[in-house]
């Protein structure tokens, strides 16, 4: 890989600072100081015409009267003057620019048409900003403060990036504090170019950070967000904190869908699908850092405690119960195990309270002995100091229990000076420590967590589900008809007519516009039959008293039609009421009524949410949420999020519902939510479950126009698997190749592919040496975000096992509008047109995405790839920065 597009914001040879003065309160003034006092190495231009000189330092009236490349612009200067300064930067050859300044899209609309002037002349030059309005950014190895904050930070691993400069400030003053040191420290600010995804993607590669700490107050680009953080989570880990976690005027739903879900439990849900975790607290983000940067994992979340003294053990199982992590059931044979090495009076069951005296012995032995049980995932060690305790001994002999054990070991020594040679101890070995039950429980559930989420990360789920076909044009036609009438809400038939073309099963309905029409709509129905009323205008029928059920004979009918209207339109004399809808009447002994619904959040688009149904739906308030696309793991997932999930199993007198019939319509669902961008919300309440199937008895769903997009899943937060690519052809022998995008379990042959590559082929498409991909190589290549990239694999079947030939693979360029291709034919395939195929394919998919233009770098002396690229129509030229390199550009 070569250079990041971002390199020159974190390691700059050379910085320009427009705006230092000698005025000592100004914001360029204390950049500039900052700069020099950080002890960066190379050459700082303090720019200012008012000024000859700066401190000894020579001051340039503007950038042209500087000879030199430079690397990085800070501009501390008023907003008015910005577009011009990034011109001349352009002109100068600068591509990276901090602006600190205030006063554009924040401030007033001539603020705006600043904002917009200086991303104008950066695109002109392919220059990228950070900032407006943001504090800057530090890189502690560099010795570089490029901010004008009066805090610096120490060299260590921890990423921060925030969107709040005055929160970087005070972090860095409590991270002194704390001796806690960074990688780099970013402020966005406004994020008008630069954004999360773009900080993300650099930080997810940077060698010198091991974990990542967001501070999150708005997302700007759903798909940008999500993308950069799953790339950036599958590397390393990524903790966040969002502020506005109970937000007020939210947005009224039309749905009862709407009404459950709040900003921050999409926020949760995208979280979840990111791998990451999030923290509540400055503490708590910390305390989630530290513990994850150990590479200390667990593989479920059952935790037990062993203490000396019971209070604590109290305080920190309730902190368990509170946060969902399960304390461990000691098998038989630790109990029995304990019993030999503890005192009579031991608690005999988790937590294992050894008592005040307990000496080091009894600490090894206990700490041992609940590490070894297989119903254990991790274990707390807590101690308080009492008059005969040997404090530090007791922390030896954990520091030995835990040796050579995989799964995690926390402790918590409980005060100050007494504990303070122990705890130093602890952090020699590795080992967190945390100063109260309630943090070091915390500390767990962040690691139970990570551990929950980064299975959803690995999830790759498509659009649709294999050998389902739903009958999209036909459901497409029916929206395209209600949107031609100016209608956004479809009627019962419209709805289920759509959930038809889904194969969602459903009660049939007839609509009825006088009593003489519902009177043979249930004769041809059969009796008993439910009649509802029917308005574009009324969301929820039960509220307003228009439903009717268990409607026995024809002389009801006629009486019950009239009743219905008369009644509802004396309550809501303006809404239309264009009749009634009769239904059979869905008679289940055993059936559970439960809610699927969608919601467009503003944020992450499509939310699918699954809970208990009903009419008292709002009051129950039992749901989960999560981003489409879903597969069946993702699916039992969110079904096990929820209370009513125990009532779907064997319950009393009632049998287990049919799961595989709610996986199925769920996923029918989320099929509904990728092919059909139109749906903005929909809502199937009740959905009865039993023992034979699923049945959705009413449906709702409100539609709207989207803006044409070269991207079918535009509408996404996470971009579904292309399963659309996959095709078939023949080699001229006969040998059947099948392409298809890459996904995350072809890590193994993608692997074994490029390590049984001559040397020669593997030298021309890495250029350099490589035996085998790195771990970190391996998880870029087959975990892809595939709105950004796409990796199309050949691979054929030999002895019954699947066999990579050959792989294609593009990347979109930080333009957005081009993208970087690579391709590579295993050597003893070549020479059969695999490699044409591939980049045939690769190419059609890149224009489908909208690619104005393909480019890609081949050695000079790779004479069978400049063959092939140049009967692709590919032009070629010498890439300016090495002789020894071809670059290949193709309009698509």
């Amino acid at each position: 890989m070569g250079p990041h597009y971002l390199d020159r914001f974190f390691t700059p040879q050379a910085i320009a600072v427009f705006g230092a003065s000698k005025r000592a309160n100004a914001v360029g003034t204390r950049v500039y100081n900052n700069l020099l006092e950080s002890g960066f190495s190379g050459p700082i231009y303090p720019i200012n015409p008012k000024y000859q000189t700066l401190d000894d330092h020579d001051c340039y009236p503007d950038i042209q009267a500087i000879k030199e490349p430079i690397d990085l612009a800070v501009i501390a200067t008023p907003a008015p003057s910005v577009p011009e300064i990034i011109h001349a930067c352009g002109e100068h050859g600068v591509r990276a620019a901090i602006v600190i300044s205030a006063g554009f899209s924040e401030g007033d609309g001539k603020g705006l048409a600043y904002e917009r002037a200086a991303l104008d002349a950066a695109r002109q030059y392919q220059m990228r900003i950070l900032g407006p309005n943001c504090l800057g950014l530090i890189r502690p190895s560099m010795g570089m403060n490029a901010t004008f904050s009066k805090n610096s930070a120490q060299p260590g691993n921890l990423a921060l990036v925030s969107q709040s400069g005055a929160l970087c400030t005070a972090i860095l003053d409590w991270a002194a504090e704390h001796d806690i040191g960074f990688s780099t420290i970013v402020s966005l600010g406004d994020a008008a170019d630069i954004d999360f995804g773009d900080i993300l993607d650099y930080l997810s590669q940077d060698a010198q950070t091991q974990s990542i700490l967001l501070y999150v107050e708005g997302i700007r680009d759903a798909r940008r967000f999500m993308s950069g953080l799953r790339i950036a989570a599958r590397m390393k880990p990524v903790i966040v904190i969002k502020s506005g976690r109970h937000a007020e005027g939210s947005r009224a739903a039309m749905t009862h869908t709407g009404a459950l879900i709040g900003s921050d439990n999409v926020f949760d849900a995208a979280l979840q699908r990111a791998g990451v975790v999030r923290a509540q607290t400055i503490d708590q983000l910390f305390a989630a850092a530290q513990l994850l940067t150990t590479q200390q994992r667990v593989s479920g979340n059952r935790l037990a405690i062993v203490t000396n003294g019971g209070g604590p053990g109290v305080m920190a199982t309730d902190r368990a119960v509170d946060l969902g992590v399960k304390m461990a059931e000691l098998s038989a044979e630790s109990i029995s195990d304990l019993d030999k090495i503890l005192p009579t009076h031991w608690s005999h069951q988790n937590p294992v309270d050894v008592l005040g005296d307990a000496s080091p012995e009894r600490y090894e032995a206990a700490v041992s002995t609940c590490l070894a049980d297989a119903d254990v995932d991790g274990v707390l060690v807590m101690l308080t100091p009492q008059a005969m305790t040997d404090v530090t001994g007791c922390a030896q002999a954990v520091i030995t229990a835990h040796k050579g054990q995989p799964k995690p070991v926390l402790v918590c020594w409980m005060g100050e000076k007494l504990v303070a040679d122990a705890n130093k101890l602890f952090t020699q070995n590795h080992i967190p420590h945390f100063a109260s039950p309630e943090s070091s429980v915390e500390a767990f559930a962040y690691l139970a967590t990570y551990n929950q989420n980064q299975e959803l990360l690995m999830q790759v789920a498509g659009p649709r589900a294999k050998r389902s076909e739903p009958d999209r044009q036909g459901a497409e036609l029916i929206i395209e008809s209600v949107l031609s009438e100016n209608r956004t809400v479809l009627t019962i038939t419209e709805s289920k007519a759509l959930l038809r073309a889904f194969d969602i099963p459903f009660t049939r309905s007839i609509e009825c516009h006088s009593a003489n029409e519902a009177l043979v709509a249930a004769e041809s129905l059969g009796f008993p039959i439910a009649m509802k009323i029917h308005s574009p205008d009324i969301s929820h029928k039960s509220d307003v008293g228009g439903v009717r059920l268990n409607i026995g004979n024809a002389q009801l009918i006629r009486h019950t039609y009239h009743q219905l209207v008369e009644e509802v339109g004396h309550k809501y004399p303006d809404a239309d009421l264009s009749g009634v809808t009769v239904e059979p009447m869905y008679i289940s002994s055993n059936g559970r009524e439960l809610l699927i619904g969608v919601t467009r959040d503003p944020v992450f688009g499509p939310v699918i949410t699954f809970g208990a149904g009903g009419k008292h739906v709002e009051v129950l308030r039992d749901s989960a949420v999560a981003l489409p696309p879903l597969n069946t793991f993702l699916i039992e997932k969110i079904i096990n999020q929820t209370k009513i999930a125990s009532l779907l199993q064997d319950f009393r007198d009632m049998p287990a519902i049919k799961m595989s019939s709610l996986i199925r319509v769920l996923r029918r669902v989320s099929e509904m939510v990728c092919e059909l961008p139109q749906i903005l919300a929909l809502d199937i309440n009740p959905l009865i479950a039993d023992e034979n199937g699923v049945m959705a008895l009413d449906a709702r769903i409100v539609v709207g126009k989207q803006a044409p997009s070269h991207d079918r899943y535009a509408h996404m937060a996470i971009h579904p698997y292309p399963g659309h690519l996959a095709s078939q052809f023949q080699l001229p022998d006969g040998t059947t190749i099948t392409v298809r995008p890459i996904r995350p379990e072809d890590a193994e042959i993608e692997q074994s592919f490029v390590r049984n590559l001559s040397a020669k082929s593997k030298y021309f498409r890495f250029m350099r040496s490589v035996n085998e991909l790195t771990q970190e190589m391996l998880v870029r290549f087959t975990q892809l975000d595939y709105h950004r990239e796409l990796a199309l694999i050949g691979i054929t079947e030999k002895n019954g096992e699947e066999v990579e030939v050959g792989v294609s693979r593009y990347a979109t360029n930080p333009d957005g509008k081009s993208c970087e291709f690579a391709v590579i034919v295993a050597d003893e395939w070549q020479r059969k047109g695999i490699g044409s195929h591939l980049m045939n394919t690769l190419m059609d998919a890149a224009r489908q995405r909208g690619f104005q233009t393909m480019d890609g770098e081949i050695l000079s002396d790779n004479h069978n790839m400049l063959g092939l690229v140049k009967s692709l129509g590919f032009q070629m030229h010498t890439s300016p920065d090495d002789p020894s390199v071809k670059v290949a550009v193709k309009r698509l």
